[in-house]
């Protein structure tokens, strides 16, 4: 009886191996992926859901996220998952766009914007949008400023 080998050529499925679909710890109950280490699939963290909500706010990756002024307190955050209360973390450091928050808590963009409207309509966060470019002074303007500030 021949032993088979972790090449390239051996079957899909099998550990080590391109296709490989994992393998499971019994003693941790969790399944892991040779080479990532524990994996939670995107739609396990929302629900399998792929929108942010009936929240009206667009969760684009500019849009700023900061810690509501009167949000719920430590045993309403404790019932949330490990993924909101990271975003939740992150945010109480400071005010974070939500392209930040995607690359500070290594998660895709579009789970972040599913994780933020539930701790929108939860009352843990708020969303406020960057100045628009247009509604910024002209940099003409600012230098005539400048120059007179110099001037006294």
């Amino acid at each position: 009886m021949t032993e088979a080998r972790g090449d390239a050529t051996g079957a899909a499925g099998a550990p080590g191996r391109p296709g490989a679909q994992g393998t499971a710890d019994s003693a941790a109950g969790q399944w892991y992926d040779d080479d990532a280490g524990p994996l939670v699939r995107p739609y396990a963290m929302t629900g399998g859901r792929t929108k942010p909500g009936p929240s009206n706010v667009r969760f684009d990756l500019i849009a700023l996220v900061d810690i509501e002024a009167d949000a719920p307190g430590p045993a309403e955050e404790s019932l949330l998952g490990p993924e909101h209360r990271a975003l939740i973390t992150l945010c109480r450091c400071e005010t974070q766009s939500v392209a930040e928050l995607a690359a500070d808590a290594d998660l895709p963009v579009g789970v972040v914007r599913v994780l933020l409207g539930d701790l929108l309509e939860a009352g843990f966060v708020r969303v406020s949008r960057p100045v628009p470019p247009a509604q910024l002074p002209d940099e003409k303007i600012l230098r005539e400023v400048i120059e007179g500030l110099r001037a006294l």
